[in-house]
């Protein structure tokens, strides 16, 4: 796959070093949201939806480097919101790289271009751009004319300066196979890396019909990469592990990792996941020793259901990895298989209703803010 040599090599040394050590659960990957804030308003996001006294709200470049310091995870990446927004993210960004962390920083690019001078060309600094699809189906995604030329010329400018460029790729219901295949050969030949993910059904997401159930994701998966052999299109180039794209394939089942990709926003430390927030600890401790992992995942709770994203998977599809190394050699070897029997989906006989944490965060956190306003008056 397209994942550099040198970040597979630091990455797996990390997985063996947290095998060898006896633990249970540890991070890969820190999602941190340094703001909520973004400059779009996309119908399938939930993560947009708070007053503007929350939206207003900006992490330090301080607390960015403590998160990643007490997380540990090898691996940063810097979603939001729109992460160029924030006027301190160049000393972000670039004192996690001195660091020596693998820093993804997410990005919709429509300020791309104007923010490069921040940056340094670095093998532990890629720009990941947020494009779900060609022009047409992009700008209806993000609502908004003309967005897919521009982040297309700001990715340009960015290789021409030096910049390592992935695109990510949110998959919602009613995406024609041939052309998310149009779109994976127009990224291979733009010469990025890809990955992709099934929307998660935000719950506050003002367009919940967009949101694919597990079985079309796996229905839908298999027809684009029979499309890609139809095609004879080239190899793309997905930043994805074998493992986890025959999951989305349906060869296989398997449990979400949700303390794979902790999230630490202006909040603090997300439960249970960066996709799903029903309540925040002070300090990743706290989170990974308070949270109650059991009651989550698909089978378990509602909400997580149809939930198939990278996010929870692919940390599970790395441990698989690690675990089980001819498992990965027979895939590369044979290739993913797009047709024949599924594996049994998991059982959803128990699974816990869903419940409503939202407005109760967001009246605790306007409480705090409030109060503080009033301190410093």
């Amino acid at each position: 796959m397209a994942i550099p040599l040198r970040q597979q090599i630091r990455v797996a040394t990390y997985l063996i070093g947290q095998k060898l050590r006896g633990r249970k659960r540890y991070p890969l990957v820190l999602m941190l949201e340094p703001l909520f804030k973004c400059n779009l308003a996309c119908p399938g996001c939930g993560k947009i939806d708070y007053p503007d006294l929350i939206l207003n709200r900006r992490l330090t470049p301080r607390e960015c480097f403590e998160a990643a310091e007490e997380c540990g995870a090898p691996m940063v990446a810097i979603p939001g919101g729109e992460p160029l927004i924030h006027k301190e993210i160049g000393e972000i960004v670039n004192g996690l790289v001195d660091r020596k962390y693998y820093v993804s920083l997410c990005t919709n690019a429509l300020l791309l271009e104007k923010k490069l001078h921040l940056f340094t060309p670095s093998p532990y600094l890629f720009f990941s751009v947020h494009l779900d699809g060609l022009k047409e189906h992009h700008d209806k995604a993000v609502d908004q004319k003309g967005v897919f030329e521009r982040a297309v010329n700001a990715i340009k400018a960015t290789q021409e300066k030096g910049f390592q460029v992935n695109v990510n790729v949110t998959i919602f219901d009613g995406y024609p196979a041939d052309e998310l295949a149009d779109f994976l050969d127009f990224c291979t030949d733009l010469g990025v890396n890809i990955s992709m993910s099934p929307g998660f059904a935000y719950e506050r997401a003002p367009e919940q019909e967009w949101f694919l159930n597990r079985r079309k994701t796996k229905e839908f998966f298999r027809e684009v990469f029979r499309e890609g052999k139809r095609r004879g299109s080239k190899k793309w180039s997905l930043s994805h592990s074998p493992i986890f794209l025959d999951f989305l394939l349906g060869n296989q089942e398997m449990h979400c990792t949700p303390w794979g990709m902790p999230t630490r926003n202006v909040f603090g430390w997300q439960k249970p996941c960066y996709l799903l927030g029903e309540g925040y600890a002070k300090s990743f401790t706290e989170l990974m020793e308070t949270t109650e992992w059991e009651k989550y995942g698909t089978g378990r709770y509602e909400k997580c259901n149809d939930c198939m994203a990278h996010c929870g998977y692919e940390p599970t599809a790395a441990n698989l990895a690690i675990a089980n190394p001819l498992k990965m050699l027979k895939l590369a070897v044979t290739g993913l298989r797009t047709e024949g029997k599924m594996a049994p989906e998991l059982d959803h006989s128990d699974v816990r209703p869903a419940e409503e944490h939202h407005d109760r965060i967001v009246a605790e956190e306007m409480d705090k803010l409030e109060a503080r306003k009033l301190a410093a008056e």
